[in-house]
């Protein structure tokens, strides 16, 4: 009768597995104490006089006049959220039009994509109701 053959799972051992992790941690390190000693030395070897004009507010080599608040028009933030909107479509449909090119995935993506265009469309109806699209 033949012997039943042993099978035997490949062992990792935890000294390779955790070595790796060793070497990022390692590197995360270097890249803290670059920085707190580039912070350090930029500290000990700044010159320290403060003057009022130093204290200033600077603006543009302009002195500050008046307030400093400023009023902004909320559909400013409407049309760049429109904008990132429709970016996020562009970035979108280029994959889509990969994938959609494959064998086997036409119907399928042809259909996801007209559902998410579909939602697209509405809230560009839904900015166009509220009068969001006029320039006044």
């Amino acid at each position: 009768m033949p012997e039943p053959t042993v099978r035997t799972v490949p062992t990792v051992l935890a000294v390779d597995y955790f070595q790796s992790y060793s070497v990022v941690g390692l590197l995360a390190l270097i890249g803290v104490l670059f920085v707190a000693v580039a912070f350090a030395a930029g500290r000990l070897l700044r010159p320290v006089v403060p003057t009022p004009e130093k204290l200033l507010t600077y603006e543009c080599g302009v002195d500050p006049v008046g307030e400093g608040w400023a009023h902004t028009q909320v559909r400013y933030y409407v049309y760049a959220f429109l904008y990132v909107i429709f970016a996020v479509d562009s970035i979108f449909l280029f994959p889509w039009a990969t994938v959609f090119a494959a064998p086997g995935y036409g119907a399928t993506t042809l259909v996801e994509m007209f559902i998410f265009l579909g939602f697209l469309a509405v809230g560009l109806l839904y900015a166009y109701k509220k009068g969001v699209l006029t320039w006044t």
